[in-house]
């Protein structure tokens, strides 16, 4: 009995270390297989890089229309917003005044011409008396110096009347080109023409192509003249090639559809700014840009050969410091500092630290640490980096 009783006990204790060394031995195979933790390369390839200039929308051509002459404004003669043709009609300003002082010039102009008229009467009459002695020379110098007083002051009323005839036409507002004119700035029965009422009346814009005006840095500009160094050519026109092209960036965030190009570069910098105006030109067919708005102008400063690329998501930042998590050939996390340089949508452009092909970790940053032996699976990271 008590044979059996000591062989069931020893039986048990088999039992019960083969149950506990397999589930040790089931515990700890689970607890080191090493976990999958997604992981992509570092691309490596050439990168254009781009910078952004707060810039102001101008009309190709923006003509002000001004009241040349003072008076009563009596018609308006267009649709603010809208196309006018060149010598279209705009303005009209009362020409009372104005035609009264052409009938007056003409008034004067007539009695010049009577005053000429005898004058040259009289010096044909004593001319012939001159030579033969009949008068004195003194009468004939004195009938030659009124007719050529005469024939002067002709000239001088027929050039007061033309100008009291300019002044009179001024009172008829016409459109100098074709455009889009704005809103009027003064209405019928209103004074204009002298302060502080109204002088520029409206502006007529040429908008099929806009001008964008945008401040350079001096330092930029540098980088600029010695990427591109052949802005115009010989003849001292823009160049319209791939390299001068530019981009428009909108209010709403979208990207112009069409490319503009450099116009004109001031000839000086700006001392108390340290700033270099540019003038951009745009096609704007579709008449989206109006003058006075206000857009970015993405300007290509440079093209980084083999550049090298990461995910914004991989980095980590501490105190200024940025780092990624590298994954080993022998599969083990390290921790490595990086040094960033552009930052280009949602890349980082890495210029130490990493090499070409190195794989770093994506998304599980809070899992994994140094020395942490894992499973990298590779992943292709789909960038909306446009570049």
């Amino acid at each position: 009995m008590k044979n059996h009783t000591l062989h069931f006990i020893m039986l048990s204790s088999v039992i019960l270390f083969s149950f506990v060394f397999v589930s040790c031995s089931e515990k700890e195979q689970k607890t080191t297989t090493p976990q999958e933790i997604s992981v992509v390369e570092v691309v490596q390839k050439d990168v254009p890089i781009y910078k952004e200039f707060v810039g102001q929308v101008y009309g190709y051509s923006d003509i002000p229309i001004r009241a040349r002459v003072i008076g009563f404004l009596t018609g308006i003669y267009f649709n603010e917003g809208l196309k006018v043709e060149k010598g279209q009609l705009l303005y009209t300003i009362d020409p009372q005044e104005y035609q009264s002082k052409v009938a007056t010039q003409e008034s004067h102009l007539a009695e010049a011409r009577t005053a000429l008229a005898k004058a040259e009467s009289d010096l044909n009459r004593i001319k012939p008396l001159a030579e033969i002695n009949a008068v004195s020379q003194s009468d004939l110098d004195a009938a030659q110096a009124e007719y050529d007083a005469a024939l002067s002051y002709v000239n001088a009323m027929e050039s007061n009347l033309r100008f009291a005839k300019i002044n009179l036409g001024y009172c008829r507002i016409k459109s100098p080109i074709n455009g889009m004119i704005g809103k009027t700035k003064a209405r019928v029965g209103e004074f204009v023409g002298q302060e502080p009422n109204p002088v520029i009346l409206n502006t007529v814009s040429t908008i099929d192509t806009v001008r964008v005006e945008f401040f350079l840095p001096e330092a930029d500009y540098i980088r600029l003249a010695r990427q591109y160094k052949k802005i115009t050519d010989v003849e001292n026109k823009p160049v319209h090639d791939e390299e001068n092209n530019l981009s428009l960036i909108l209010a709403d965030g979208s990207t112009f559809k069409y490319s503009g190009y450099v116009n004109f570069i001031n000839r000086e910098v700006d001392p108390q700014t340290g700033s270099l105006l540019v003038e951009s030109a745009f096609p704007n067919t579709d008449r989206l840009l109006k003058p006075g708005q206000y857009a970015k102008v993405v300007v290509k400063m440079r093209e980084a050969k083999g550049a090298l690329l990461i995910p914004q998501r991989c980095v980590m930042e501490l105190q200024g410091q940025h780092s990624v998590y590298v994954v080993t050939e022998d599969s083990i996390v390290e921790n490595r500092q990086i040094t960033t340089s552009e930052r280009i949508g949602d890349l980082w452009m890495v210029s130490d630290g990493l090499e070409p092909g190195d794989k770093i970790v994506i998304d599980a940053l809070q899992k994994v640490n140094s020395g942490l032996k894992v499973n990298p699976q590779l992943i292709e990271f789909e960038s909306k980096s446009t570049i």
